[in-house]
């Protein structure tokens, strides 16, 4: 999966005034959707991911499961073969310290450090992706499938993969509902939310990979 990150340019005293007094909205908002995400212990979510290569006029979409454990950056990221949840194409699962990415066509599982720096983007933090190292423009609201939706862009303050992402929050459910990330060579990389569920519990080994579960895959330490 491709790693992510953000970015947004503003002149003049006029812009940079109206930036100001949005930047203050935008905070109001994200940190009432923030509060609710640090309430919980774990969170469960299905989802698109959709990819746009505006360049080559093509458009490709996964569905996948993400189950995250946000105070400890741990997470389980499940991308499944297109038109099929039960067929698995790819895991990628991480206890904070460790990464191991399970590429099933492969029966090859990868496993390096854990990609923990503010450069690179973490599942486990998409929830809560605007509270370090970005700044922060709401844009608007926007009905999306019915879904009335607060807007506002991210951009990071130092130099990403991307320049920038915009978030779709629900305005009743003070949840995010979808979120773009925009990449510097013209890709849109989309995750939009279908389901939420807070507090699933996550037994001990959750968030490693168990060989046992996996005989007679090949595991490549990349350390």
């Amino acid at each position: 999966m491709k790693k992510i990150s953000i970015y947004i340019l503003f002149l003049g005293a006029t812009i940079t005034q109206a930036f100001a007094q949005k930047d203050a909205q935008a905070r109001v908002i994200l940190n009432q959707m923030s509060q609710k995400y640090h309430a919980y212990s774990t969170i469960k979510s299905d989802f698109t991911f959709t990819i746009e290569d505006q360049q080559n006029n093509v458009q490709q979409n996964q569905d996948g499961t993400l189950l995250i454990q946000a105070k400890t950056n741990k997470y389980k990221l499940t991308l499944y073969d297109e038109g099929s949840k039960s067929s698995v194409q790819e895991e990628i699962t991480s206890d904070g310290k460790n990464q191991w990415t399970y590429i099933t066509k492969d029966k090859e599982v990868q496993l390096n450090k854990a990609e923990n720096s503010e450069s690179s983007f973490n599942p486990a933090q998409i929830f809560t992706i605007y509270e370090k190292g970005y700044k922060y423009l709401y844009t608007g609201n926007e009905t999306v499938k019915g879904h009335v939706c607060q807007v506002i862009d991210l951009t990071p303050e130092d130099d990403k993969e991307f320049f920038k992402v915009r978030l779709w929050i629900d305005k009743v459910k003070k949840q995010l509902y979808s979120a773009t990330i925009f990449d510097k060579n013209g890709g849109r990389f989309t995750y939009t939310i279908k389901t939420f569920t807070p507090n699933v519990p996550a037994p001990e080994g959750t968030f490693t990979y168990d060989s046992k579960t996996h005989p007679g895959i090949e595991v490549v330490d990349l350390r």
